[in-house]
């Protein structure tokens, strides 16, 4: 029988990283060996031995937890939104510092990461495209680490298609009514009581449209792509961006 992989939790009091801590004591072939808080420092004796970290934590916090994640001789899973390009640069150049790998997964939910990568597929193909995500009030950002990551790809799919840029005749719009934009894709946040996790996806040509919706309801949808994650990270690249990256979709 193969051993167990040793995991550590940081954030682990929060409500997503309880849930986490709960998902990794059910598993068969994962062992939580620590759980560390939002005050806990990070290092090799407090990992306790552990092979990889997941880090749900904040925004504020996740670089500076997640170089250290490295640094202390684990991999890292990291699920907290707000990582920017630049962030990244920075660390990948932690990760090939310390040999150890770092995946970031805007969102862990297998439906939300179908949704991005047929987003992606999609976006080329279609004139006007647009975001809508709603979450709960208490979300402190936005948009949404999932939106942005998916208009993210979606232009950059258009830009690499040489698409023309949607279509828009907007010129007065002070309140910002129109959203946000990432190339020539919009984002609409959403902040709703009784919401959850919600994110759609809308394309149109004349005369059709293609939406792609993903509803999460709960906190456990995220917990197979959580531990698929930490399975995967240890074989991955140094840097891997978006679940499905290790899903082996074949896209």
């Amino acid at each position: 029988m193969a051993a167990k992989i040793a995991v550590a939790v940081v954030g682990a009091t929060g409500r997503m990283g309880q849930t986490t801590c709960e998902a990794i004591e059910d598993s068969d072939d994962l062992q939580l060996v620590a759980r560390l808080g939002s005050k806990d420092q990070i290092t090799a004796e407090s990992l306790a031995g552990a092979e990889v970290a997941v880090e749900f934590t904040v925004p504020s916090a996740s670089f500076a937890n997640t170089a250290a994640i490295l640094r202390a001789g684990a991999h890292a899973v990291v699920g907290t939104s707000g990582w920017d390009e630049d962030a990244q640069v920075k660390i990948l150049e932690v990760a090939r510092e310390t040999g150890r790998n770092v995946l970031i997964a805007p969102n862990f939910a297998l439906s939300a990461v179908l949704v991005m990568a047929f987003s992606r597929l999609a976006a080329p193909f279609f004139a006007s495209n647009e975001i809508v995500e709603t979450h709960h009030p208490e979300k402190l950002d936005a948009p949404s680490g999932t939106a942005l990551a998916t208009a993210q790809e979606m232009a950059a799919a258009r830009q690499k298609a040489g698409v023309p840029t949607a279509p828009d005749a907007t010129t007065t719009d002070p309140e910002g009514a129109r959203g946000m934009k990432v190339g020539d894709v919009g984002i609409h946040s959403l902040r709703v009581l009784g919401a959850n996790a919600h994110q759609e996806v809308i394309l149109g040509n004349p005369g059709e449209q293609l939406r792609l919706r993903t509803d999460c309801f709960d906190r456990y949808s995220f917990m197979p792509g959580v531990l698929l994650a930490v399975r995967k990270v240890g074989s991955a690249q140094p840097l891997t961006v978006g679940l499905d990256k290790v899903m082996e979709l074949g896209i």
